[in-house]
């Protein structure tokens, strides 16, 4: 049995570790803030390039007159046969069951779809979605070809997937979580887009967790191309927070001064959703094809970047009821250690009261 310096000890190391799990709490709290302010911020941008292409594809054909296909390559279904899954997980753990939840959604939907005999291609955003894929799929290889012409003045590229296994891992996007930019995301859609359109992938996938607030969160598995409805997201997959998470999530917002209510839509946001809704007829400066071919990149890129800035509040708001729920167990362990030291006190005291009361009854 442990005596009282034992349990001091104990005590102490317990305090101490409550001390960084509250601080890693209100840390959490801020950064969750500053999280939600960006996607607020973030919305009116997608939701005007929603409108500005929904009011198009009222008021025009998305079908070329003369060669009768579709005006942009984005918009042509085909059977899926090469799937591409972009898992967006964590960046960093002591976040609960966060990136568990994710890459597990992730690894059930790649097991479904190879079922069928589908080739997966995985895309991991994140450090944590990348450990979890590098261990269990080979990396694509590639082939770079060059062709020179005219006496060395031109040369010409090409590069030649080889594809060795089913499932591969086609790209690694570990740190584009620590700063989340539009850049990089844009970069990142435009590989994707022109995978599609050279139709090496069939299908794009997004796994990430869906943020509202911090009592409103959800695991999905998204549809992002190829596109069927503008403005809208196509769930195939959603696993929703249970009660006892909603409680432990709402503890935690309450101690950190931080809203569960969801952020009402701003006024530019109400406008930029009205952009266009008005019953009369449009003169385009540009032909719809054009202006297709300008817009729909960037509606991936703001999908993708929306799905990026969720995950990160999720991912902050998780980390903040992870280390509530430290917190208050570091405190019941420190009661409870605290009440075994008085007790071994207290018996030890007893016994030094018998010796003392047995020896003078002795003399």
């Amino acid at each position: 049995m442990a005596n009282v310096l034992d349990l001091r000890r104990r005590i102490r190391s317990v305090k101490n570790t409550r001390q960084i799990t509250k601080a890693m709490k209100m840390v959490s709290a801020a950064r969750l803030r500053r999280a939600q302010e960006r996607a607020l911020l973030a919305r009116p941008y997608a939701q005007m390039i929603s409108s500005v292409l929904e009011s198009l594809v009222r008021r025009t054909d998305i079908y070329n007159g003369d060669s009768g296909s579709l005006m942009h390559p984005l918009l042509v279904e085909r059977e899926e046969k090469n799937v591409l899954v972009v898992v967006i997980a964590g960046d960093k753990g002591f976040a609960g069951a966060f990136n568990s939840n994710i890459t597990k959604a992730a690894q059930s939907f790649i097991n479904d779809r190879s079922a069928l005999g589908q080739n997966i291609d995985i895309e991991p955003v994140g450090r944590k979605a990348r450990d979890l894929v590098a261990k269990k799929y080979p990396a694509a290889v590639y082939e770079k070809k060059e062709e020179h012409y005219d006496n060395d003045l031109a040369t010409h590229f090409e590069v030649i997937r080889h594809r060795a296994a089913p499932i591969e891992v086609t790209g690694d996007h570990a740190s584009l979580l620590v700063k989340v930019d539009i850049d990089a995301v844009s970069e990142m859609a435009h590989s994707i887009i022109e995978r599609y359109t050279r139709a090496e992938i069939d299908a794009v996938y997004l796994v990430y967790n869906e943020f509202k607030s911090v009592i409103s969160q959800r695991v999905v598995v998204e549809k992002l191309l190829p596109i069927r409805k503008l403005g809208s997201h196509e769930i195939t997959v959603a696993e929703e927070m249970s009660e006892e998470q909603k409680e432990a999530a709402a503890h935690a917002a309450a101690t950190s001064g931080v809203s569960i209510m969801e952020p009402e839509e701003s006024a530019i946001e109400s406008e930029a959703k009205n952009f266009g809704t008005a019953d009369v007829d449009y003169i385009f400066d540009q032909p719809p094809s054009r202006i297709f071919r300008h817009l729909l990149p960037k509606y991936v890129t703001t999908q993708i970047f929306h799905a990026l800035l969720e995950s990160v509040a999720s991912e902050h708001a998780a980390r903040m009821t992870a280390m509530d729920a430290a917190t208050n167990n570091a405190g019941d362990m420190i009661d409870a250690y605290t009440l075994q030291m008085n007790r071994v006190r207290q018996a030890a005291i007893t016994k030094e009261i018998i010796e003392i009361v047995s020896g003078a009854a002795a003399l």
